[in-house]
């Protein structure tokens, strides 16, 4: 009876702890943070296959944020007038994505759980 009535207790305290998520299915969220040299200009495919631009982020601003379906999304930088930078980024669910230009206009993605 005791071993039972533990198992209950752990088995509830588990779901009321998984039903604390801040976030539930929803769409993962993206942001350019321009921290380079010169001002920035995005083109984003996303995994439904539409287009967004985001145009002139300014060296040291940071874009609004936008938000897309799941999936692959690819994101095409201009950095001021230098080649594109390619990035392909496989977002999830409840995660949101900065984009990072850095002062040596090189392009990283940092990933954060919506749920930590």
């Amino acid at each position: 009876m005791k071993k039972g009535l533990l198992i209950l207790t752990i088995l509830v305290l588990a779901i009321s702890l998984q039903s604390c998520k801040k976030c539930k299915g929803e769409d993962p969220i993206s942001r350019i943070v321009n921290n380079g040299s010169e001002s920035v200009s995005v083109q984003i495919q996303t995994s439904g296959g539409n287009t967004v631009n985001i145009n002139n982020i300014l060296s040291g601003e940071t874009s609004e944020d936008k938000s897309f379906a799941a999936g692959s999304v690819d994101f095409t930088i201009s950095i001021g007038n230098q080649s594109d930078v390619e990035l392909s980024v496989l977002m999830e669910e409840c995660w949101e994505y900065e984009i990072v230009v850095s002062e040596n206009n090189t392009v990283t993605s940092v990933p954060t759980d919506r749920n930590e």
